[in-house]
């Protein structure tokens, strides 16, 4: 051992200024490196820019719906029911004459903001309950996983059913329910990472040094386990959408006249044949989202890896 360090031992004796030592970076090349050392020039991965653009869009749709469309989503026109996509209505219009794409935009605040709600509700159960197991171990780890692997076994979709069956139609109470599915998800990860972090030297120099067990929890076990945990928020970000945008097809959601993604696809299922568009364009915009979401999270997951 004492040989290894010494070979490792720079040379006595003065070491010119210039000799072996990189140039000074400065800013550009700190960027630089840091894109490298994130997988290279963003150019390089034109899919994960339109899946930024994407997400990005349908974001500013729910923020500010106005600067994208004059159409008001719930007032139609007679005359110009079932119109095909043009110049004038981009997304055509629907069996009353309404603007097809203002209902998109304008319903995107409703589906985003629940899925948002039912994240948050996943992340921060499931993150909480997995930390606990994988923090504690023990019986509590028993009795957590036990109920997490009851959730596993049900398909998330039918447990969101039965959940709302219980709370009651609406859009909260699908958020609600969707969220509770996705718990078990988040708990395995979560504690699979507690696990992890939780026989690392510097947790157990903490625990032999007298620190409290909340301190080395908020302080050393959670900022190292939360990576592939957000990295499976976005994952379950694309899920949810899915999720809700089906309950919604069900008749689960909000009541009309209101604009969600999953009753724009279910109020024109009855004209496919003459309308394609009332279909086909709303479930394009749901499929782009959940796209550019995994994409996203992927890039998180490869991120995290490393």
């Amino acid at each position: 051992m004492s040989q290894q360090l010494l070979d490792r031992a720079p040379a006595s004796g003065p070491v010119p200024a210039d000799a072996g030592s990189p140039p000074p970076e400065g800013a550009n090349g700190r960027i630089l490196r840091q894109l490298r050392r994130a997988g290279g020039h963003p150019l390089r991965h034109p899919d994960l820019l339109l899946a930024v653009l994407v997400l990005g869009t349908t974001l500013f749709w729910a923020a500010f719906p106005g600067a994208f469309t004059s159409w008001p989503p719930d007032t139609g026109v007679p005359a110009d029911r079932l119109l095909p996509p043009s110049a004038t209505h981009w997304f055509g219009t629907d069996s009353l004459g309404r603007d097809l794409f203002s209902r998109v935009v304008h319903g995107s605040a409703t589906s985003l903001a629940a899925t948002a709600v039912a994240v948050a509700v996943g992340l921060v159960a499931g993150s909480a309950l997995g930390l606990l197991a994988g923090f504690v171990r023990g019986w509590v780890d028993d009795a957590i996983m036990r109920v997490m692997d009851v959730l596993l076994a049900i398909p998330s979709l039918l447990l969101s059913l039965a959940l709302i069956t219980v709370l009651g139609f609406g859009t909260v109470n699908i958020a609600v329910a969707v969220g509770v599915a996705s718990v078990a998800n988040f708990a395995r990860i979560m504690r699979s990472e507690a696990l992890r972090v939780g026989t690392a030297v510097y947790v157990e120099a903490a625990r032999s040094s007298g620190v409290r067990w909340h301190s080395i929890l908020l302080r050393h076990v959670l900022p190292n386990a939360a990576g592939p945990v957000l990295a499976l928020s976005a994952l379950e970000f694309g899920a949810a959408v899915l999720s809700i945008s089906s309950l919604s097809f069900l008749g689960f959601g909000a009541p009309p006249p209101a604009s969600e993604w999953g009753s724009l696809v279910a109020g024109g299922r009855d004209y496919l044949v003459a309308a394609w568009w009332l279909v086909t364009l709303p479930g394009a915009v749901i499929a782009a989202v959940v796209l550019s979401t995994n994409r996203i999270s992927h890039a998180f997951q490869t991120r995290t890896s490393r």
